[in-house]
């Protein structure tokens, strides 16, 4: 890939929320967001309590799917109106209070330090307040990604991330769920984007996570078969 990498700065990175049912937190989340970048844009996947109204209250811009379509779909939509609008990067981070905003200045340091495409938070250097099952199935899935990738990923199934706007533009997902957030790290990195992690914090407080590990395991295990499958055909 172009060695050229665009400095990115509080101005040229946004910040893409998507949203599903995030009323009681995604305030505090958008408010922290714009002490760090200019423009945080929420996807609201078809919730059915306050998530708009509040999030337009705290300051970001709101655009609404009108039925609930999967996180993948939510991210897909946010991506390209700010790659239209001119982003150079987004910074995806959830809603619902697990990502901290006050780190997302490290996600561009790291980018620019180590000129790389895509910055994944890294919770499980530190992952006190992980439930266990979250935790080894994240690094088994960790494990695998990073085999399919050829590059060290410590966290794939982390949401927090940095993603150049090169590398939105060159990808074509195939998946608009959960699903979609390991896609992303697979057809970047055989595009030849460099992927890099930075350290964040492990937030738990009682929120109910919209993962249903059955079904979304299903469904990664299917995205790998169907990513090895291309590989020896």
């Amino acid at each position: 890939m172009n060695e050229h990498k665009i400095n990115l700065t509080t101005s040229n990175v946004s910040v893409l929320i998507p949203a599903f049912n995030e009323g009681e937190y995604i305030a505090e989340v958008v408010r922290g967001a714009l002490r760090s970048v200019c423009r945080v844009l929420v996807v609201d996947d078809g919730s059915a309590d306050r998530t708009v109204a509040v999030a337009k209250d705290a300051g970001a811009e709101v655009i609404c799917h009108p039925e609930n379509r999967g996180k993948g779909a939510a991210l897909r939509t946010g991506f390209e109106l700010l790659l239209a609008d001119g982003s150079e990067a987004i910074v995806v981070l959830d809603g619902d209070g697990q990502h901290d905003p006050e780190e997302l200045p490290a996600f561009i340091k790291r980018a620019n330090e180590r000129g790389a495409d895509i910055v994944v938070g890294n919770r499980l250097a530190n992952a006190a307040g992980m439930p266990r099952v979250r935790y080894w199935t994240n690094r088994a899935m960790s494990i695998i990604l990073s085999w399919l990738s050829q590059q060290k990923i410590p966290d794939s199934q982390c949401g927090y991330r940095l993603i150049r706007r090169e590398v939105l533009e060159s990808i074509n997902f195939t998946t608009e769920n959960y699903d979609l957030e390991s896609e992303m790290l697979i057809l970047a990195s055989r595009l030849g984007f460099k992927i890099a992690s930075v350290p964040i914090k492990t937030i738990y407080t009682g929120q109910v996570s919209e993962i249903k590990p059955g079904r979304d395991t299903v469904r990664f295990l299917r995205l790998i078969c169907k990513y090895l499958k291309k590989d020896n055909s």
